[in-house]
Protein backbone atom coordinates (compact mmCIF):
# COMPACT_ATOMS: atom_id res chain seq x y z
CA UNK A 1 0.00 0.00 0.00
CA UNK A 2 1.28 3.45 -0.88
CA UNK A 3 1.97 5.61 2.16
CA UNK A 4 0.43 9.08 2.20
CA UNK A 5 3.90 10.55 2.59
CA UNK A 6 4.87 9.00 -0.76
CA UNK A 7 2.11 10.70 -2.74
CA UNK A 8 3.83 14.07 -3.34
CA UNK A 9 6.97 12.24 -4.44
CA UNK A 10 5.01 10.06 -6.88
CA UNK A 11 3.21 13.11 -8.24
CA UNK A 12 6.55 14.82 -8.90
CA UNK A 13 7.87 11.80 -10.79
CA UNK A 14 4.64 11.53 -12.76
CA UNK A 15 4.86 15.21 -13.73
CA UNK A 16 8.41 14.75 -15.01
CA UNK A 17 7.37 11.73 -17.08
CA UNK A 18 4.40 13.61 -18.55
CA UNK A 19 6.69 16.46 -19.58
CA UNK A 20 8.96 13.98 -21.37
CA UNK A 21 5.96 12.37 -23.08
CA UNK A 22 4.70 15.77 -24.26
CA UNK A 23 8.11 16.71 -25.61
CA UNK A 24 8.47 19.55 -23.11
CA UNK A 25 11.50 17.99 -21.42
CA UNK A 26 14.43 16.17 -23.02
CA UNK A 27 15.85 12.94 -21.63
CA UNK A 28 18.98 14.48 -20.09
CA UNK A 29 16.99 17.16 -18.27
CA UNK A 30 14.56 14.53 -17.01
CA UNK A 31 17.43 12.38 -15.72
CA UNK A 32 18.87 15.37 -13.85
CA UNK A 33 15.51 16.20 -12.28
CA UNK A 34 14.92 12.59 -11.26
CA UNK A 35 18.40 12.39 -9.75
CA UNK A 36 17.75 15.54 -7.71
CA UNK A 37 14.39 14.14 -6.66
CA UNK A 38 15.91 10.84 -5.49
CA UNK A 39 18.64 12.68 -3.57
CA UNK A 40 16.04 14.81 -1.76
CA UNK A 41 13.93 11.72 -1.05
CA UNK A 42 16.87 9.82 0.47
CA UNK A 43 17.87 12.80 2.61
CA UNK A 44 14.31 13.06 3.87
CA UNK A 45 14.08 9.31 4.51
CA UNK A 46 17.25 9.39 6.58
CA UNK A 47 16.21 12.29 8.80
CA UNK A 48 15.35 11.00 12.27
CA UNK A 49 15.46 14.40 13.92
CA UNK A 50 18.41 13.56 16.18
CA UNK A 51 20.33 12.02 13.24
CA UNK A 52 20.36 12.46 9.46
CA UNK A 53 21.50 9.14 8.04
CA UNK A 54 23.59 8.91 4.89
CA UNK A 55 21.54 6.29 3.05
CA UNK A 56 23.58 6.71 -0.15
CA UNK A 57 26.95 5.95 1.44
CA UNK A 58 27.07 2.31 0.36
CA UNK A 59 26.51 3.31 -3.28
CA UNK A 60 29.38 5.80 -3.07
CA UNK A 61 31.89 3.91 -0.95
CA UNK A 62 30.84 0.26 -1.01
CA UNK A 63 29.88 0.08 2.67
CA UNK A 64 26.90 1.58 4.52
CA UNK A 65 27.13 4.15 7.28
CA UNK A 66 28.41 2.63 10.53
CA UNK A 67 26.86 3.60 13.87
CA UNK A 68 29.24 4.93 16.52
CA UNK A 69 27.39 3.89 19.65
CA UNK A 70 29.34 5.67 22.36
CA UNK A 71 27.40 8.61 23.85
CA UNK A 72 24.23 7.65 21.94
CA UNK A 73 21.21 6.43 23.89
CA UNK A 74 19.84 2.94 23.32
CA UNK A 75 16.67 4.47 21.89
CA UNK A 76 18.70 6.40 19.34
CA UNK A 77 20.76 3.36 18.39
CA UNK A 78 17.66 1.18 17.99
CA UNK A 79 15.99 3.78 15.78
CA UNK A 80 19.11 4.12 13.60
CA UNK A 81 19.52 0.36 13.23
CA UNK A 82 15.87 -0.06 12.26
CA UNK A 83 16.15 2.68 9.64
CA UNK A 84 19.36 1.30 8.15
CA UNK A 85 17.86 -2.19 7.99
CA UNK A 86 15.25 -0.80 5.59
CA UNK A 87 17.90 0.44 3.16
CA UNK A 88 20.84 -1.98 3.31
CA UNK A 89 21.67 -5.67 3.71
CA UNK A 90 24.16 -5.16 6.55
CA UNK A 91 24.40 -2.95 9.61
CA UNK A 92 27.30 -2.43 11.99
CA UNK A 93 27.37 -0.49 15.26
CA UNK A 94 30.60 0.01 17.22
CA UNK A 95 31.38 0.89 20.84
CA UNK A 96 28.25 -0.70 22.27
CA UNK A 97 28.66 -1.65 25.93
CA UNK A 98 27.04 -4.76 27.36
CA UNK A 99 24.27 -2.85 29.12
CA UNK A 100 23.17 -1.11 25.91
CA UNK A 101 23.56 -4.32 23.93
CA UNK A 102 21.15 -6.19 26.18
CA UNK A 103 18.38 -3.67 25.48
CA UNK A 104 19.14 -3.49 21.75
CA UNK A 105 19.15 -7.27 21.27
CA UNK A 106 15.86 -7.53 23.15
CA UNK A 107 14.33 -4.90 20.85
CA UNK A 108 15.86 -6.27 17.62
CA UNK A 109 16.46 -10.04 18.12
CA UNK A 110 17.94 -10.48 14.64
CA UNK A 111 21.11 -8.53 15.51
CA UNK A 112 24.24 -10.18 16.90
CA UNK A 113 26.33 -8.75 19.73
CA UNK A 114 30.08 -9.38 19.79
CA UNK A 115 30.99 -8.62 23.42
CA UNK A 116 34.78 -8.54 23.16
CA UNK A 117 34.68 -6.12 20.22
CA UNK A 118 31.66 -4.24 21.63
CA UNK A 119 30.15 -4.44 18.15
CA UNK A 120 26.62 -5.18 16.96
CA UNK A 121 26.10 -6.61 13.47
CA UNK A 122 23.08 -7.49 11.35
CA UNK A 123 22.91 -9.20 7.96
CA UNK A 124 19.91 -9.78 5.76
CA UNK A 125 21.64 -12.95 4.55
CA UNK A 126 24.65 -14.81 5.99
CA UNK A 127 27.95 -12.98 5.73
CA UNK A 128 30.24 -14.32 3.01
CA UNK A 129 33.97 -14.14 2.35
CA UNK A 130 33.84 -12.64 -1.12
CA UNK A 131 37.53 -11.99 -1.83
CA UNK A 132 40.46 -14.34 -2.31
CA UNK A 133 43.19 -14.32 0.30
CA UNK A 134 42.88 -13.01 3.83
CA UNK A 135 43.73 -10.30 6.32
CA UNK A 136 45.86 -11.13 9.36
CA UNK A 137 44.95 -9.33 12.59
CA UNK A 138 47.66 -9.50 15.25
CA UNK A 139 47.58 -8.23 18.78
CA UNK A 140 50.40 -8.01 21.29
CA UNK A 141 48.49 -9.04 24.40
CA UNK A 142 45.13 -10.22 25.63
CA UNK A 143 44.38 -6.71 26.91
CA UNK A 144 44.45 -5.49 23.30
CA UNK A 145 41.73 -7.94 22.23
CA UNK A 146 38.79 -5.49 22.19
CA UNK A 147 40.52 -3.29 19.62
CA UNK A 148 41.80 -6.26 17.61
CA UNK A 149 38.35 -7.83 17.50
CA UNK A 150 36.80 -4.54 16.41
CA UNK A 151 39.23 -4.54 13.47
CA UNK A 152 38.64 -8.22 12.65
CA UNK A 153 34.85 -8.02 12.70
CA UNK A 154 34.85 -4.85 10.62
CA UNK A 155 36.97 -6.53 7.95
CA UNK A 156 34.69 -9.57 8.00
CA UNK A 157 31.63 -7.38 7.60
CA UNK A 158 33.22 -6.00 4.44
CA UNK A 159 33.67 -9.47 2.95
CA UNK A 160 37.24 -10.37 3.93
CA UNK A 161 38.41 -13.58 5.54
CA UNK A 162 40.38 -12.83 8.72
CA UNK A 163 43.07 -14.88 10.43
CA UNK A 164 43.42 -13.92 14.10
CA UNK A 165 46.88 -14.16 15.64
CA UNK A 166 46.67 -13.03 19.24
CA UNK A 167 49.02 -12.64 22.20
CA UNK A 168 52.24 -12.50 20.17
CA UNK A 169 53.86 -9.45 21.76
CA UNK A 170 57.58 -8.76 21.81
CA UNK A 171 58.02 -9.87 25.44
CA UNK A 172 57.67 -13.45 24.16
CA UNK A 173 58.80 -12.91 20.60
CA UNK A 174 59.17 -16.64 19.89
CA UNK A 175 55.36 -16.76 19.77
CA UNK A 176 55.43 -14.37 16.82
CA UNK A 177 58.07 -16.36 14.96
CA UNK A 178 55.98 -19.52 15.32
CA UNK A 179 53.16 -17.84 13.37
CA UNK A 180 55.24 -16.17 10.65
CA UNK A 181 54.09 -18.39 7.76
CA UNK A 182 50.43 -17.45 8.19
CA UNK A 183 51.32 -13.79 8.80
CA UNK A 184 53.42 -13.62 5.64
CA UNK A 185 50.63 -15.24 3.64
CA UNK A 186 48.18 -12.41 4.35
CA UNK A 187 47.31 -9.69 1.85
CA UNK A 188 47.24 -7.04 4.58
CA UNK A 189 48.30 -7.13 8.22
CA UNK A 190 46.73 -5.24 11.11
CA UNK A 191 48.96 -4.98 14.17
CA UNK A 192 47.37 -3.93 17.47
CA UNK A 193 49.61 -3.13 20.43
CA UNK A 194 49.75 -1.02 23.56
CA UNK A 195 52.59 -0.43 26.04
CA UNK A 196 55.49 0.79 23.84
CA UNK A 197 53.86 -0.38 20.59
CA UNK A 198 56.97 -2.21 19.39
CA UNK A 199 55.15 -5.09 17.69
CA UNK A 200 54.36 -3.10 14.54
CA UNK A 201 58.02 -2.30 13.89
CA UNK A 202 59.08 -5.90 14.50
CA UNK A 203 56.47 -7.26 12.10
CA UNK A 204 57.40 -4.58 9.57
CA UNK A 205 60.95 -5.90 9.48
CA UNK A 206 59.79 -9.46 8.76
CA UNK A 207 57.13 -9.19 6.04
CA UNK A 208 56.59 -7.75 2.56
CA UNK A 209 52.96 -6.76 3.07
CA UNK A 210 51.26 -3.48 4.01
CA UNK A 211 50.83 -3.07 7.76
CA UNK A 212 48.19 -0.99 9.51
CA UNK A 213 49.32 -0.33 13.07
CA UNK A 214 46.83 0.40 15.85
CA UNK A 215 48.14 1.81 19.13
CA UNK A 216 45.97 0.97 22.12
CA UNK A 217 45.47 2.82 25.38
CA UNK A 218 46.77 -0.20 27.32
CA UNK A 219 49.81 0.50 29.48
CA UNK A 220 51.16 1.96 32.69
CA UNK A 221 51.27 5.66 33.60
CA UNK A 222 54.02 6.82 31.24
CA UNK A 223 52.24 5.24 28.31
CA UNK A 224 49.87 8.25 28.52
CA UNK A 225 46.78 6.26 27.48
CA UNK A 226 48.32 5.14 24.20
CA UNK A 227 50.36 8.20 23.27
CA UNK A 228 53.63 6.32 23.79
CA UNK A 229 52.54 3.52 21.45
CA UNK A 230 51.17 6.03 18.92
CA UNK A 231 54.44 7.96 18.78
CA UNK A 232 56.50 4.76 18.58
CA UNK A 233 54.42 3.51 15.63
CA UNK A 234 54.54 6.89 13.87
CA UNK A 235 58.32 6.89 14.28
CA UNK A 236 58.78 3.28 13.16
CA UNK A 237 61.88 2.72 11.06
CA UNK A 238 60.25 -0.29 9.40
CA UNK A 239 58.88 0.60 5.96
CA UNK A 240 55.32 -0.20 5.03
CA UNK A 241 53.76 0.72 8.38
CA UNK A 242 50.77 3.08 8.39
CA UNK A 243 49.17 4.17 11.66
CA UNK A 244 45.59 4.89 12.71
CA UNK A 245 44.40 6.63 15.86
CA UNK A 246 44.57 5.19 19.38
CA UNK A 247 42.12 2.29 19.86
CA UNK A 248 40.74 2.77 16.32
CA UNK A 249 40.23 -0.89 15.47
CA UNK A 250 37.31 0.03 13.22
CA UNK A 251 39.44 2.34 11.07
CA UNK A 252 42.19 -0.25 10.78
CA UNK A 253 39.81 -3.05 9.81
CA UNK A 254 38.06 -0.83 7.28
CA UNK A 255 41.32 0.28 5.65
CA UNK A 256 42.65 -3.27 5.56
CA UNK A 257 39.46 -4.47 3.87
CA UNK A 258 39.67 -1.70 1.25
CA UNK A 259 43.25 -2.72 0.43
CA UNK A 260 42.16 -6.36 0.26
CA UNK A 261 39.25 -5.56 -2.05
CA UNK A 262 41.49 -3.61 -4.40
CA UNK A 263 44.21 -6.25 -4.62
CA UNK A 264 42.24 -9.51 -4.81
CA UNK A 265 39.58 -10.94 -7.12
CA UNK A 266 36.10 -11.73 -5.91
CA UNK A 267 35.50 -15.42 -5.28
Amino acid sequence: MERSGDQPAMMEIEQILKQVQAGELDIQAAQNQLKDHLTRSNESAGDLGFANLDLEREKRTGFPEVIYGESKTVEQIIAIINKLMQHTDRVQATRIDAQKAEVIVAAIPSVTYHPTARVITWFRKPILHVYEGYIAVLCAGTSDLPVAEEAAITAECMGSHVERIYDVGVAGIHRLFNRLPIIRGANVIVVVAGMEGALASVVGGLVAKPIIAVPTSIGYGASFNGMAALLAMLNSCSPGVSVVNIDNGFGAGYNAALIHQNTEKRL
